[in-house]
């Protein structure tokens, strides 16, 4: 397999995340807000349906990812996933925006727990098979974490562009606007498909044998569950992604009732998605002078510890000590979007030199499950302690016990999660000196 990767290899498949990034980061941040605010649905109530909506799509993906580890085509594996996908995933995700008639809340729930199925079931299909593709360019240490920042650079700009546009569009979250918000929906629908076509077009799989037809996908799910490095790094991945997913969730309560600067709210978010773009290459260098361990240590540490101090601020904060905080979160979100994606390749080749195996779809599907995991756990989570904590919609004034509910999410809930994370990474079993040798003797065989 070639090891170094071109400028414009990176390039082109790194552009693939931004889809993900838009419409990921816009459910995270947007749709319980939305539900509350603009549909009305009393905050536990939508909680549930987006429990519902999660939960249930669990076995999605080990099933796609063995189908692609399977898939025989001239396209190879993983890309027919992309050419095939794309278009159901753009439309999937507007249902999640329509507002339709229906009068009891219960209805309403029921709607858009089936709506979050299908956007599920239609993101699996091309989001597992683009993950896959990552070891499959390149089997370098570095090159990984190299490939992953370019990845993570649209990422993190999708996340800023998500965090900023749709804003721009709504207006004001109430139920008048639920025409705008479905306009939103319908644009990022669309723009979110374009770049897997773009990948698809021009990417070429270097590892492109089908798994063996006798291999059982409970055998590879086995397989997946005794490689050390890849429970691990699921692990790293899983706690990292929920703490992401709960400050998603609850930054717009926070920015809006805490801080009471609902109007800025575009600037603080994308000024902290802007500044992780910056960050990428300071996580890139750091990860090279130390390793990727180490870097996710001191880059997690860092950012937990800014979320501690931002639920100090106020509506009587400085405008730059409110600058100032979301510049430094910013840099502990670049860390969290490089270094939990760059450790998990590495698993591919391990597993290989265990039991001479490569189940890579497999792999990815436990990723992105992962990654449903944590959102399932957070944004109910947030659900149902703004609603457990008196919080009210549309009502600029909360009780007090709303601000402090909004407060938790905000700090010592997902740092808790983040220490979790430290926990493992500092146990984590495979350095580049390790995996540097098990490359080399794979090459030899």
């Amino acid at each position: 397999m070639k090891n170094k990767l071109s400028v414009w290899t990176k390039l082109i498949y790194g552009a693939g995340d931004i889809g993900f990034s838009l419409t990921g980061t816009i459910i995270g941040a947007y749709f319980l807000f939305f539900l509350t605010d603009v549909v009305n649905i009393n905050p536990a109530v939508a909680g549930i349906a987006i429990l519902i909506g999660r939960t249930w799509d669990y076995i999605n993906d080990p099933l796609i990812g063995h189908l692609s580890d399977r898939t025989k085509s001239r396209w190879g594996r993983r890309r027919p996933f992309l050419l095939f996908g794309a278009l159901p995933y753009a439309f999937a995700f507007m249902l999640m925006w329509y507002t339709p008639s229906i009068q009891n809340e219960m209805g309403l729930a029921v709607y858009y727990a089936l709506a979050y199925v299908l956007y599920d079931v239609a993101a699996t299909f091309v989001y597992m098979p683009y993950f896959a593709l990552t070891p499959d360019l390149t089997d370098d240490y570095d090159e990984r974490t190299s490939l992953t920042s370019f990845r993570m650079f649209y990422s993190i700009a999708g996340s800023l562009v998500a965090f900023t546009i749709p804003a721009m569009i709504i207006g004001d979250f109430v139920p008048a606007n639920a025409n705008r918000v479905l306009s939103m929906g319908i644009i990022f629908g669309l723009v979110s498909a374009l770049p897997l076509l773009l990948v698809f077009l021009n990417t070429r799989e270097h590892y492109s044998k089908p798994v063996e037809d006798n291999t059982h996908i409970l055998h590879a799910l086995k397989m997946a569950l005794k490689n050390r490095p890849f429970v691990f790094g699921a692990v790293i991945y899983l706690v990292t992604w929920t703490s992401m997913e709960v400050l998603q969730a609850v930054l717009l309560y926070f920015i809006h009732y805490v801080l009471q600067r609902g109007g800025q709210s575009d600037l603080f978010m994308g000024l902290i998605f802007g500044v992780g773009v910056l960050a990428l290459p300071l996580w890139n260098w750091v990860s090279k002078k130390l390793n990727k361990r180490l870097a996710y240590v001191v880059g997690i540490s860092f950012w937990a510890i800014v979320q501690m101090v931002l639920i100090t601020l106020n509506p009587a904060s400085s405008f730059g000590w409110i600058i100032g905080l979301c510049v430094m979160a910013g840099v502990g979100v670049s860390a969290a979007h490089v270094l939990t994606w760059s450790i998990l390749p590495d698993a591919i080749e391990y597993g290989e030199y265990e039991t001479g195996e490569r189940h890579e779809g497999v792999f990815y599907s436990l990723v992105t499950l992962m990654s449903k995991v944590a959102n399932s756990i957070a944004i109910p989570m947030t659900a149902f302690l703004l609603n457990a904590t008196g919080y009210v919609p549309n009502s600029l004034i909360q009780p007090n016990s709303a601000l402090v509910g909004i407060r938790l999410l905000m700090g010592p809930v997902p740092a808790l999660f983040l220490l979790v994370g430290i926990a493992f990474a500092w146990r984590y079993p495979l350095n580049r000196e390790q995996y540097t040798e098990i490359v080399e003797k794979l090459k030899a065989n």
